[in-house]
């Protein structure tokens, strides 16, 4: 009896153990652009595919996508009638994306538009009566940029579907991500080959997009702050509390799912105008903010309200630091209440900022300024006249030396051709007066922009700022994961992708001995080697000459970064080849492409190559960091570049690694590259390029 017993609770415990170990069932529900359609090799490119790259083995994600399909069980393909959507109920899933709504905009099928909303909610009951108990979450439709009449209408996407599925997502509680902004609101053809269905690149933001919100956190947590006297509202699908304090009006948004610390951006100005920051930063678990100081323009009376709120946030839990956002005359209240309290801010945001009232509304400069705001602000701030106001020394502008002692990153984004507030008046005396006191701030431009539209239609470039500022941010460059390169100009045979390049370069490698292993990108890529799929080769004679035929192999894949290489060097058995010696050149992508940090690229390079030593055990490693790009100076890329290898000079690798810093192979005396070793990029290298790198390493070798 006793044994029976003991054979019983291991079983039981072998079962939960199971159980256990589980991964995460996840269900891709939608249309073509979920299914993968016009993708090379959907397999391994579709959103979901990349997506189950990206979560790795604690999940498991399927495609239920099917071309055409509808949220409208009138349509002329109703999602609830195909396959997918059966197989999709039987998967039990654990979490459920559902991503409708673009193909019921067709003329046939949005004639049933007063139908969307129901037949869109009985859709999300199914899911949620299953016995699985899914968590379900909403994707807006991506961005459309259809021009021809009677078919998918992108207006409609923008103005109905996803207000509707924010109104979805905010009605029942659920989750929603914001795929709308992704692609910005201008075309682009590597995106969006045909201007509707993601391209195999475009999936994969996609699946970066939707895996970090997965990876953040798996369950949504209740509310920690509702005002007591609050009205609710929704924001975007996410819950919002209008309330006053102390007869103030003021709001508060909360995240779906609050990240540890109970971060807060500050909304200073403009409720609710160009929201897309404020939504991708509540993905990410922040609340969003509101104290009502219109009319003000930053004087005692608006820093006196935003103390008495910032003491009442504090009360209820929220984190020491806000960030600040702020946009045009919002820049007045930013930068006098941050100069008031430096210790209390974590970062400025501040877009188009006013930096100095005799610029913007008093109009002293080349902007015509604003007579009624003008007048509003000699009475908020108790001017006699203008003369006083001009004379003001506590301008934003007048705040550099204490914003720059308190070290608080700072960004603006500003349009170039802004005549309302005019960079040459606000921004740019702010940003040299900033980088004279060692501070300097990142001004992001935009050529030919006037004072609207404010902020950027793919805000990511703001987001990453604020979540770097804030110590939130997650490196993409050490998360390893496939690449998604499609082109035929990528210098691979017709038909090739990603995927089965890499599988080229692991066929080449089977059943050889080799002295050197080359590791990269494109330029990696152009040595050639014994390849089947590469078509352009500028660097095999030079290394056939410097090493001999056959003795060493290119692993290089266009358009690879970091976390590509990681990705090939830990699932594709390199050390098949046996190399004596392994060779690292990686990272401009990063920072070309990818439009990541110097210090976070450094950090890509530096996994790679413990990777490397992890895989080749008995090779030697020669760590190039990347080429040197820019052919001045004094260009950002060049700057750049040479951050890296300063970051890379001071890290301790494993003994088996010798770093070399190859700048100097391919620069002039005056320190500009040398023109014959590259092609006109200045990124890409000519056959004199390819020699100039094959002689240094045979000596390095030899």
């Amino acid at each position: 009896m006793k044994k029976f017993l003991c054979f019983s609770l291991l079983l039981l415990l072998g079962l939960l153990n199971t159980q256990a170990a589980r991964p995460v069932k996840v269900a891709c529900v939608g249309n073509s652009i979920t299914y993968g359609a016009g993708i090379a090799n959907r397999e391994a490119n579709s959103y979901p595919a990349q997506l189950q790259y990206y979560l790795g083995t604690g999940y498991e994600v399927r495609n239920f996508g099917h071309s055409g399909a509808t949220a409208l069980r009138r349509g002329d393909l109703p999602y609830t009638q195909t396959e997918a959507y059966t197989a999709s109920l039987a998967y039990q899933p654990d979490i459920v994306l559902i991503k409708l709504g673009t193909n019921d905009t067709k003329p046939q099928n949005w004639r049933y538009q007063a139908e969307f909303a129901a037949d869109y909610q009985a859709l999300i009951d199914t899911y949620r009566a299953l016995p699985s108990h899914p968590r379900v979450i909403l994707l807006t439709p991506v961005r459309c940029y259809l021009t021809e009449p009677q078919t998918i209408n992108p207006d409609t996407i923008a103005e109905r579907i996803r207000p509707t599925v924010e109104q979805l997502a905010y009605r029942n509680g659920l989750g929603i991500i914001n795929l709308y902004n992704l692609f910005g609101d201008t075309w682009d053809a590597s995106l969006m080959p045909d201007r509707l269905h993601p391209s195999s690149i475009g999936a994969g933001m996609m699946a970066r997009h939707i895996g970090e919100y997965l990876l953040r956190d798996t369950l949504p947590q209740p509310e920690t702050f509702v005002p007591s006297n609050g009205t609710p509202f929704n924001f975007h699908g996410y819950r919002g509390y209008d309330f006053t304090l102390e007869g103030i009006a003021c709001k508060v948004v909360t995240p779906t799912q609050e990240a540890d610390g109970h971060p807060w951006v500050w909304r200073a100005r403009f409720w609710g105008h160009e929201p897309q920051t404020d939504i991708a930063l509540l993905e990410q678990g922040f609340h969003i903010v509101y104290c009502d100081v219109a009319d003000l323009y930053g004087s005692d009376e608006a820093l006196h309200r935003w103390d008495r709120f910032y003491r009442y946030l504090q009360r209820n839990g929220f984190h020491k630091q806000a960030v600040l956002e702020g946009m045009s005359r919002g820049g007045l209240i930013l930068y006098n209440w941050a100069a008031r309290h430096p210790e209390r801010v974590a970062c400025i945001y501040a877009d188009a900022p006013v930096m100095d009232i005799k610029s913007w509304p008093l109009g002293q400069g080349t902007s015509h300024g604003s007579p009624q705001d003008a007048a509003q602000l000699l009475r908020a701030y108790g001017f006699r006249d203008t003369l006083q106001a001009a004379a003001w020394k506590r301008n934003p502008l007048d705040h550099a030396t204490t914003l720059a002692r308190a070290r608080i990153p700072i960004l603006h984004v500003v349009g170039d051709a802004d005549k309302v507030v005019p960079v040459a008046e606000n921004t740019a005396p702010f940003e040299a007066a900033m980088e004279r006191l060692g501070a300097p701030i990142t001004v992001i431009h935009k050529p030919g922009v006037g004072h609207h539209p404010h902020s950027l239609s793919h805000p990511e470039p703001i987001v990453r700022f604020i979540l770097q500022a804030t110590g939130r941010d997650s490196n993409p460059c050490i998360h390893a994961v496939p690449g998604n390169e499609y082109r035929s100009a990528a210098g691979w045979s017709e038909g090739s992708e990603w995927h089965s390049v890499a599988q080229d370069i692991e066929a080449t490698l089977e059943g050889r001995k080799v002295k050197l292993l080359l590791l990269g990108n494109s330029i990696t890529q152009g040595w050639g080697g014994n390849r089947q799929r590469v078509t352009y080769k500028p660097g095999k004679a030079a290394m056939d000459a410097a090493l001999g035929e056959g003795c060493w192999e290119s692993a290089g894949i266009s358009g690879d970064r970091t976390q590509n290489l990681l990705w090939r060097i830990r699932h594709g058995r390199y050390n098949r080849c046996r190399p004596d010696y392994v060779a690292i050149a990686i990272g401009i992508n990063n920072l070309i492409g990818g439009g990541d940090s110097p210090e976070a690229c450094a950090e890509g390079i530096v996994s790679v190559t413990e990777e490397a030593c992890r895989e080749f055990p008995e090779a030697k490693i020669l760590l190039l960091g990347l080429f040197p790009s820019g052919r001045e100076p004094e260009s950002t890329i060049r700057q750049s570049c040479d951050r890296i290898h300063a970051l890379l000079a001071a890290h301790r690798f494993d003994e088996r690694v010798t770093y070399i810093d190859p700048t100097a192979w391919f620069l002039s005396e005056d320190g500009t590259l040398r023109q014959a070793l590259y092609s006109p990029d200045y990124i890409h290298l000519t056959p004199q390029g390819y020699q100039c790198i094959a002689d240094h390493l045979a000596r390095l070798i030899q």
